[in-house]
């Protein structure tokens, strides 16, 4: 494991309230534009921030694939998605650049504060273009480089939203936009070429 991932021993840190303050996820929600019947790739899903809401978002018609590299978040994951009683989510044991996710089946693919996390974000890009349905689209949200709230990562491991944009335009991404979410993050949209 490199510097810059988050580590499963902070994982109750995802789970303070104050981040319900300072990253709304009904907030983002709204953003991403989730309808009943999505299949979601919430990719990062660590404890399940996201995940757990985007289930309920979607239904149990939809479907949400928890994808996470470590196996620790996943388990944590999993004891909220029971103690929910939630039927839609599937845990996925995998790196954002190569997961098990069956070809063409997400509506969205969703990137919670790992863009800069990782190593080779073309092929996290790739990975996308290979998960998403023909009308899909994708969306990172990540750390703003220009603020530096307590117990984010170090500004010197932030990416600015210019960099996530480049990646998604370069693989044929279009309709590429990007705000602010929350008090610290930035979230870039794009949607598949056809």
């Amino acid at each position: 494991m490199h510097d810059r991932r988050f580590a499963a021993s902070h994982a109750h840190r995802l789970d303070d309230p104050a981040r319900k303050v300072w990253l709304p996820c009904a907030e983002v929600l709204l953003a991403l534009g989730l309808r009943a019947g999505d299949t979601v790739a919430d990719v990062g899903a660590g404890t399940g921030y996201f995940s757990l809401p985007m289930a309920q978002a979607v239904g149990p018609e939809g479907k949400v694939y928890a994808v996470d590299a470590q196996a620790e978040m996943l388990a944590l994951l999993m004891r909220k998605v029971e103690e929910a009683g939630l039927v839609n989510v599937e845990p996925i044991l995998a790196e954002a650049e190569k997961t098990s996710l069956p070809s063409s089946s997400c509506d969205l693919y969703f990137l919670a504060n790992v863009w800069h996390e990782l190593d080779d974000w073309r092929a996290a890009v790739r990975q996308a273009r290979r998960v998403l349905k023909a009308d899909g689209k994708i969306a990172i949200l990540d750390w703003r480089p220009d603020v530096e709230p307590e117990g984010g990562p170090p500004l010197a491991h932030r990416l600015a939203p210019p960099h996530a944009m480049e990646h998604l335009r370069a693989a044929g991404f279009d309709a590429v936009s990007h705000a602010e979410a929350g008090r610290y993050s930035w979230l870039v949209q794009g949607e598949m070429r056809p």
